[in-house]
């Protein structure tokens, strides 16, 4: 067993599943001429961000210590998948499909999905800094991102959140909605393979990070899910609700484990704390003040017939919601990092006071939150002022 997880732990498994998939570093036999680029022999462990085609394929990259790292595209379809799937991952994906759900499909999914996101977020963020477990080192693997390489790998992120949302999505669904169980989970079940193995072959994840975060992801939705209407009730009902939804968040990113050196880590998780904080007291605020066209508690026969009128009432809802959400992000920015500089007297390109503890959680936390609560709030008011509702 020991030696099993060593293997999956290791570099090598990546490497051939980026070699399975047509992707290789410049010079390697079988990746393509070595006249067509220098392959450096040094350990590069940056990651191929700054990337500008050349002929043949021919990649290259800029790590954060700036050693150069070129690589071979074989198949542009793996290529292409793998990256897009990548991105599912990421903030793009977040700030738009949660909202979606929640102008778009159904209140009571969206609110179980951003609990469940927040929680699994969190608890992945921070073993990764406990466990300090290293990336995949290059070479021999080609690392096609640059920024979260210098965060810790076990466990992988990518592998819990789209593990979270695909799943806490199908259980959500299925006793609300009546629609075949298998195609769900087929659904689900694809779209978290397709994120996990991006993993691997951007090269950022070992095969045990992978697994162990897709594997610590269903735990907690199989402990958790025979919670969620009892949580989802008190979120709604309980008069201590916008306070627990500040307060907890708050002490947990000021209390987040400190490192021998910046990561962006701590901003990530505080940047989902304070989405998942504003979100929680937008939903009690609807539930509260503005209640039934907010709430959508009963059981449906099954989806509604889609026409082309309601599929443009929903792109309305969605372009409208996510101008605001963009616009209300940079605003928020602006203020409150202005704030801060003046408070702590630095200069607003300073990135290394921003990296700090008393300027970093402040100016993630009000933002984002600001960001939940009016996707919650102030989007479905402008949606019914609009007649989109």
């Amino acid at each position: 067993m020991a030696r099993l997880l060593g293997t999956l732990r290791s570099s090598q498994p990546v490497a051939r599943f980026q070699r399975c998939c047509g992707l290789f570093p410049a010079g390697e036999e079988g990746g393509g001429d070595p006249a067509e680029g220098a392959r450096d022999c040094g350990a590069c462990n940056g990651a191929g961000a700054l990337r500008r085609s050349a002929p043949n394929g021919l990649r290259n990259g800029r790590g954060p210590q700036g050693c150069m790292q070129k690589y071979i595209v074989k198949n542009y379809f793996y290529y292409y998948l793998f990256k897009f799937s990548a991105a599912l991952g990421e903030e793009v994906f977040y700030i738009s499909f949660l909202p979606f759900t929640y102008w778009n499909i159904d209140h009571s999914v969206s609110r179980r999905m951003i609990i469940i996101w927040s929680i699994v977020m969190y608890i992945g963020q921070v073993s990764k800094d406990i466990l300090k477990w290293p990336r995949p080192h290059s070479p021999p693997v080609v690392k096609l991102e640059m920024r979260t390489d210098v965060e810790y790998g076990m466990p992988s992120t990518h592998a819990m959140a789209a593990t979270a949302i695909s799943f806490s999505f199908l259980f959500a669904t299925m006793n609300q909605y009546k629609y075949p169980f298998e195609l769900g989970l087929v659904a689900a079940f694809v779209f978290s393979t397709l994120v996990c193995l991006s993993r691997l072959y951007t090269g950022m994840h070992t095969v045990l990070d992978v697994i162990g975060g897709a594997l610590i992801s269903a735990m907690l939705l199989v402990l958790s899910y025979p919670m969620w209407d009892t949580i989802d009730h008190l979120m709604l009902t309980s008069p201590f609700c916008p306070l627990v939804s500040i307060v907890v968040p708050l002490v947990l990113c000021y209390n987040y484990p400190r490192l021998d050196y910046y990561s962006p880590t701590r901003g990530d998780t505080t940047t989902i704390l304070g989405a998942g904080a504003g979100a929680t007291v937008g939903f009690w605020l609807n539930n509260q003040f503005v209640a039934p066209a907010y709430t959508s508690e009963n059981v449906q026969l099954g989806f509604p017939l889609v026409t082309s009128k309601i599929v443009l009432v929903m792109l309305a809802r969605f372009f409208v919601g996510i101008s605001v959400i963009l616009l209300t992000r940079q605003l928020m920015k602006s203020v409150v990092l202005g704030m801060l500089g003046y408070r702590y007297k630095f200069p607003l390109g300073d990135l290394e006071a921003r990296r700090r503890l008393e300027v970093e959680v402040p100016y993630k936390f009000i933002t984002y939150s600001s960001v939940g609560f009016c996707a919650t709030v102030l989007v479905p008011l402008l949606h019914q002022l609009l007649g989109l509702m």
